[in-house]
C-alpha cells in the first residue's frame, strides 16, 4: 500500500495540476451544479421525492471498509435518489488521474421509522478497480480489472437525544473474482450531530468500533469522522482517522484523510 501523499490540489487550487485533474475539477463542478439546479425544481411525486448527494475532492480515498485506501488523492460521487422510503444510491470512487477505482450501486430501503428508533437495510453490487500488467504480444502492459462483489447491510439505530444517536452497522460481501471471497463487517457507532462552534459553525463527529473479518483473516479496529460545515453554505471538511487495535489483516496500522466536500 502506497504511503500518504501531500494533497497538492488543496493548496494549489487547480493552478499548475496536470489537465487531467483539471479535468475532475470542472466535471464535479458542473455535476454539483446541475443538481443544486434540479433540487430547486422538485421532481414530480411520481418519479422522484428527492435529489441529492456530495463530491468529494480528497487527499487519500478510504475504502467503505476504513481499514483500506487508495493510498492517492481521488474524486468521489455520491449520489442518492430517493422516493418514499427507498433510494438508489450510486457511489463512483476515481482516483485523480481517471482511473476508476470503485464503483458502488446501493438500493436502500428504510425499512422502521417508529418514534426514537429507525433500522435500513441495503444492497448493492459493486466492482473495484486495480492495474494489473500482463504481456501482450510479447511486450508488457498495464490493465484495468475489475472484481466483482455483492453486498448486504443492515444499520438500526436509536436516538438519544435531538443530536445524539447511537447504533449498530453490519455489512456482508462475497466476492466473485480473485481476492477476498467472503467478508463481514460489523461496528458499534455513535453519531454526535449539530454541534456548535461559533453563529454558523458546526460539527458533527461519528465515532465507531468494528470487526472486520476477510475470509479466514480478522482484525478489531477504532474509526472515527470528523465533519466542519458552514450553515447554509455548501463546502464542508470532513476527515476520517483509522486506528488498528488487533489484526491479523494486512493494512496499514494508522491511515487518515481529509476532503473537501460540495454537498448539493
Amino acid at each position: 500500500m502506497q504511503p500518504i501523499q501531500p494533497f497538492r490540489v488543496f493548496c494549489r487550487l487547480g493552478f499548475g495540476v496536470s489537465p487531467c485533474i483539471r479535468t475532475w475539477l470542472v466535471a464535479a463542478l458542473l455535476l454539483g451544479a446541475a443538481g443544486r439546479a434540479v433540487s430547486q425544481e422538485p421532481a414530480p411525486k411520481t418519479v422522484l421525492d428527492r435529489f441529492y448527494g456530495n463530491i468529494q475532492l480528497t487527499n487519500n480515498g478510504i475504502s467503505l471498509v476504513p481499514t483500506f485506501s487508495l493510498g492517492d488523492p481521488a474524486l468521489i460521487f455520491d449520489l442518492k435518489f430517493v422516493k418514499g422510503r427507498h433510494s438508489f444510491e450510486p457511489d463512483m470512487r476515481f482516483a485523480l488521474e481517471g482511473k476508476p477505482w470503485a464503483f458502488i450501486f446501493w438500493y436502500r430501503y428504510q425499512a422502521v421509522r417508529s418514534g426514537k428508533f429507525s433500522m435500513r437495510v441495503g444492497a448493492h453490487p459493486a466492482l473495484n478497480f486495480r492495474t494489473i500488467d500482463v504481456v501482450r504480444d510479447g511486450e508488457e502492459a498495464q490493465v484495468i480489472q475489475a472484481r466483482r462483489y455483492l453486498a448486504a447491510e443492515v444499520a438500526p439505530s436509536y436516538a438519544l437525544g435531538e443530536h445524539v444517536r447511537v447504533g449498530v452497522y453490519y455489512l456482508t460481501a462475497v466476492g466473485f473474482d480473485e481476492g477476498t471471497r467472503r467478508t463481514h463487517f460489523l461496528t458499534l457507532n455513535a453519531g454526535f450531530t449539530d454541534i456548535p462552534l461559533g453563529r454558523k459553525l458546526y460539527a458533527t463527529l461519528s465515532p465507531q468500533l468494528y470487526y472486520l473479518r476477510m475470509d479466514r483473516e480478522d482484525g478489531l479496529y477504532a474509526t472515527a469522522n470528523l465533519t466542519l460545515a458552514i450553515r447554509d453554505f455548501p463546502l464542508a471538511l470532513w476527515a476520517i482517522v483509522n486506528q488498528e487495535i488487533t489484526s491479523q489483516i494486512e493494512s496499514q496500522a494508522f491511515n487518515w484523510n481529509l476532503s473537501l466536500v460540495y454537498n448539493f
